[in-house]
């Protein structure tokens, strides 16, 4: 905060010792806050993006948002061009004045907040980096609920339509949520709640009335393989949200999917790795399709429940320094393992999937990833909103650099159309991962002298 605070400082003060346009009596003076946020934003952009950083341009697309922003408002005239200096100082201060202007312009119909925020948007866009973006509080508190989960009152069931009975099946249970405490199982299907037939509800509509305040009531009709259970009162609680669900493929194949790599994600896949090796788990696999990713250190956690030792992944910086993380010694025994990917496999899913692929401990098997091989860094900028700002590239432990390239999976399997993800009669990726895992298995026995010979 002090290097924040000085370049406030300087920002504020240089004006007298450069030549910029004087602003008139009548100008608005830009709010210290909104001063102090231009200024930290134009220093984390210009010495924190990977690449080198075009000063004219930031100041050009700062000039061009701030009239995007008035036209938007019907509000007539431009701001003057702004000419990039040498001296950062002098450039933060040129912003400032031109975000005075567009207030003086717009009079009371935008904010000092309003076309600060335009400014810093304009700054992000000058780089061209479709990752580099401003975030208002709203953006980034649905950043934070997305990665790191919200909570909300619930029944802690996760669920999905069947096609067949058109009723509600249990996809998966919250571990301790009230479902689970009263014996509700994986593939349940809910024919009843509050009495109402589920048949052929949607999942937001069962969603609505399966979630309500924690401490009220709902009851559940249960059907289980065929026979009617009795009607099963849940008492709703706090439910957090979770990234990772698992359950027991025929087999004793233990399926792990990764909705996204947040804070929780490496404790979750713990716990789901555990359940699965106490039920018998022979065998893994790990899904990753359509899981854009999210925290660095999450994806080196999740990546160590596989690979014992050595590197998962190298992360360069603007200056080419390079920093290698490596595993962090809690792999789980060596079990044949499937990574399921597609092309909205991405990010932190990448990395995991490519440092499994490159260590050698499991196989890639699906359609080509997404391709973002770089890192993002949020810095806060004080009133809940921040910027997003690309500050490396990342290769994989054999050097790969797969930005904009993807990984092409050892076992290319096509994605058939209208996918249950985790039902291998209706994924047909996920029912030649079980194939590949079953002949692997079966392989292994005959190496180790335990198969049945013909």
């Amino acid at each position: 905060m002090k290097r924040l605070s000085s370049l406030f400082l300087a920002a504020i003060f240089a004006a007298p010792l450069v030549n910029l346009p004087a602003a008139s009596a009548d100008t608005p003076h830009l709010a210290a806050g909104d001063a102090n946020r231009i200024a930290m934003s134009y220093s984390d952009l210009t010495t924190e993006f990977y690449k080198h950083v075009d000063t004219q341009n930031v100041l050009n697309s700062v000039h061009d948002e701030l009239d995007k922003t008035l036209k938007a408002r019907h509000i007539d005239g431009t701001i003057p061009s702004l000419h990039a200096s040498d001296n950062a100082q002098t450039n933060v201060r040129a912003i400032d004045l031109a975000v005075e202007q567009a207030q003086h312009k717009a009079h009371s119909s935008l904010s000092s907040r309003d076309l600060s925020y335009a400014a810093i948007d304009g700054m992000m866009r000058s780089v061209n980096d479709r990752y580099t973006v401003f975030l208002s509080p709203k953006d980034y508190a649905d950043l934070n609920s997305g990665l790191d989960g919200g909570n909300f009152g619930g029944t802690g069931i996760v669920i999905q339509a069947d096609d067949t009975t058109k009723y509600i099946t249990v996809s998966n249970v919250v571990p301790d949520g009230p479902a689970d405490k009263a014996g509700i199982q994986q593939d349940d299907q809910i024919v009843s709640i509050d009495g109402a037939s589920t048949k052929g509800w949607s999942i937001d509509r069962a969603s609505a009335h399966l979630r309500g305040k924690e401490g009220t009531k709902v009851t559940l009709g249960i059907e289980r393989a065929g026979k009617t259970l009795a009607p099963i009162t849940l008492t709703r609680a706090q439910i957090h949200q979770m990234s990772v669900f698992d359950k027991m493929l025929p087999g004793n194949i233990g399926y792990v999917a990764l909705t996204v790599f947040g804070k929780d994600t490496s404790d979750e896949l713990n716990t789901a790795l555990d359940r699965l090796q106490k039920r018998g788990a022979r065998a893994y696999i790990l899904d990753l399709r359509d899981n854009g990713g999210g925290y660095l250190e999450a994806a080196v956690g999740v990546s160590s429940k596989f690979i014992s030792s050595g590197p998962i992944v190298s992360v360069e910086s603007r200056a080419s320094s390079i920093t290698t993380l490596e595993a962090n010694d809690t792999a789980i025994s060596p079990v044949p393992l499937v990574v399921l990917v597609n092309g909205h496999t991405a990010s932190a899913s990448e990395i995991t999937s490519g440092a499994i692929q490159d260590s050698g401990v499991g196989t890639i098997m699906g359609t080509k990833t997404f391709g973002k091989g770089v890192v993002q860094t949020i810095f806060p900028l004080g009133d809940g909103s921040a910027v997003k700002i690309t500050t490396a590239r990342y290769l994989t432990p054999h050097n790969r650099d797969i930005n904009h390239l993807g990984i092409t999976p050892d076992v290319v399997v096509e994605e058939n159309a209208k996918p249950r993800f985790g039902d291998p009669t209706k994924d047909t990726q996920l029912q030649r991962a079980v194939q590949y895992i079953d002949d692997r298995i079966a392989h292994l026995n005959d190496i180790n002298g335990t198969g049945t010979s013909q």
